[in-house]
């Protein structure tokens, strides 16, 4: 063969690659723009109740399309859960993980969860609507409390019978506070009081959980991830 003369094979295969392309860029694009008014119905009050017709009609896009890339309700609930909260929770993991103590990992995660409630309530609705038929603010985050309080009661820290036991009432309560301030006014410190009433309910005496609760809040580090 010549050097720099294409072949036939090359030839015939070019157009198809750009084909390909474009088909994986359209398809990208469609995914995202569901998944984007999706996050939109989810941010109101009343999105509990979304429901596909809902969002193809807010996407543009048909019904068929729609089940091209979810299989129903929930896969695409727990899509939108990963992408609006995936970076949040990659960098509040990378901040806590320089903490320590565990009694500290969980009211600093408590704390910026509920902060960004009350600087975000079209967030806190979104965590509130998608956390209601599936694990609560999604299965990442579901997961890393796991792996947070399990560390916990076995170096000590959390004298509580099980990790699954705490788990729930760290993120059980968390979801109850963030739905208490997307719905009214609270306190300016309603995040650091409920962090310290979860450890007391993790084990932790009073007057020490209310102490680490009120610790200074570290700056949340920007995520570091390949994704």
């Amino acid at each position: 063969m010549t050097q720099g003369k294409v072949t036939d094979r090359q030839k015939a295969a070019a157009p198809t690659d750009g084909r390909t392309k474009v088909g994986q860029k359209r398809k990208a694009e469609t995914r995202a723009r569901i998944i984007a008014a999706a996050f939109d119905i989810f941010g109101d009050e009343n999105g509990l109740f979304a429901r596909i017709e809902d969002v193809v009609d807010k996407a543009g896009v048909t019904r068929a399309t729609f089940y091209n890339h979810f299989n129903d309700m929930v896969d695409l609930r727990e899509a939108v859960t990963r992408e609006v909260t995936h970076d949040f929770l990659v960098a509040v993991t990378q901040t806590v993980s320089k903490i320590p103590d565990s009694r500290e990992q969980c009211t600093v995660a408590v704390r910026y969860y509920l902060r960004r409630a009350q600087k975000d309530r079209r967030w806190a609705w979104s965590m509130l609507n998608m956390s209601a038929s599936g694990e609560i603010f999604g299965a990442e985050t579901f997961r890393q409390a796991l792996r947070t309080i399990t560390d916990g009661v076995t170096n000590g820290d959390l004298p509580i019978p099980s990790a699954d036991l705490g788990r729930d009432i760290l993120l059980g309560a968390t979801l109850a506070a963030m739905g208490s301030i997307a719905k009214r006014e609270m306190a300016p410190d309603y995040p650091e009081v409920v962090a310290g009433y979860i450890l007391c309910g993790l084990g932790v005496d009073r007057d020490t959980a209310r102490e680490i609760a009120h610790l200074p809040l570290p700056p949340l580090e920007p995520a570091a991830t390949d994704d």
